[in-house]
């Protein structure tokens, strides 16, 4: 979910991203933003770009949000024929997340700067996004939504929110509801911002470092495997002072905790006026779903996506490797492969809604 950027030290613990294409930085003028809250960001502007061309039936559209703290120019990098999956084919839509330092957020907001910007929800992201599509791109239906991370938190969402607005949903490395395992490690994560010292209750006049907060993630970003393969104990002390050294490219720290309360909240089945609970969720999606989740991935636990598969007729990748909830970086391939296939068109009209579960299509990754 979330973690976040594919930052440049998770590169350089992983393999290389591919190659990316070129898409300039757009904005969208949404103006006051209403929130499901009641409350309002004022003068929001939400950060997209855009690749490929819109054919003329209108069809090939694909919009895919970020991940926690990414941006749309990161998204770029994961992108391409070795990415996670060709945009040659379709118009794709790149949107930025509110809060991620691009769209609207703690970080560059004027009048609600820092700590007082409001607090916004997955479902406040799905919304915005909505209107950039209908109001700004005149887009009223999609070949699909692909997410990464909390970008397929908002992928779930959009399933829900928008149930008739997409044909397929890929959701990678998400999950529909947080587990207590989930709660347990983002709390954690919370705490180790608005505890640092240098974090001074959000009014910092430097960005800070936030050294134990890096520590937290990268304990949870792979598995104990992994790590234990990649940093032998001799070399750990300079592993440990590269995940703690300040980072000039790290997001802001208001900007990342806004993100991080956003997802804790996250959950399908709730929300003003939704339905209570996954099976009654379930119950409104059309969309073809393909959930891929890691079984070692210890920032989105896998287990609720296996209990949604069910219920929503979903295909259902699950990948075998170590490399947890980065296996975007180590595993693309696999991954690759069961994004390209969600996103063929199915002969017939997309499911009605799900009245009893059923098994899902498993495939299994292995390492």
């Amino acid at each position: 979910m979330l973690a976040m950027a594919v930052s440049t030290r998770a590169r350089a613990d992983t393999a290389a991203a591919p190659t990316s294409p070129a898409a300039p930085q757009q904005f969208a003028r949404l103006g006051d933003l209403r929130l499901e809250s009641g409350a309002v960001i004022h003068d929001c502007q939400l950060g997209y770009r855009t690749l490929g061309t819109l054919n003329a039936a209108r069809d090939n559209a694909i919009l895919v949000p970020t991940w926690h703290t990414g941006t749309s120019g990161q998204l770029l990098e994961v992108l391409g024929p070795q990415g996670l999956f060709d945009p040659a084919p379709y118009f794709v839509i790149l949107v930025d997340a509110l809060g991620n330092g691009v769209s609207c957020s703690p970080s560059n907001s004027a009048s609600q700067h820092g700590k007082a910007f409001p607090a916004f929800t997955i479902r406040d992201m799905v919304a915005s996004q909505h209107r950039l599509l209908t109001e700004q791109l005149g887009l009223h239906h999609l070949r699909a939504v692909v997410g990464y991370s909390m970008g397929g938190m908002q992928t779930l969402q959009w399933t829900v929110s928008h149930p008739r607005f997409m044909d397929a949903a890929v959701a990678i490395a998400a999950t529909p509801r947080l587990s207590s395992y989930d709660l347990l490690f983002w709390r954690t994560a919370e705490q180790a911002i608005v505890t640092d010292a240098a974090f001074a209750g959000g009014d910092y006049q430097r960005n800070p470092p936030l050294p134990l907060f890096q520590m937290v993630f990268a304990l949870n970003a792979t598995s104990p495997d992994f790590r234990q393969h990649k940093t032998t104990p001799a070399e750990f002390d300079k592993f440990l002072r590269e995940t703690v050294a300040p980072d000039p490219e790290a997001p802001d720290a208001n900007d990342n905790l806004a993100q991080i309360r956003a997802l804790l909240s996250q959950d399908i089945g709730a929300g003003p006026g939704g339905p209570p609970g996954l099976e009654q969720a379930a119950t409104r999606v059309r969309a073809r779903v393909h959930l891929i989740n890691a079984r070692q991935d210890q920032l989105v636990n896998p287990r609720a996506a296996q209990t949604l598969a069910p219920m929503l007729h979903a295909r259902l990748t699950l990948l075998d490797s170590e490399c947890g909830h980065f296996a975007i970086q180590c595993d693309m391939a696999s991954i690759r492969a069961a994004v390209e296939m969600a996103l063929k068109p199915e002969v017939g009209s997309v499911p009605e809604a799900i009245s009893k579960p059923r098994s899902a299509g498993i495939a299994v990754t292995p390492k």
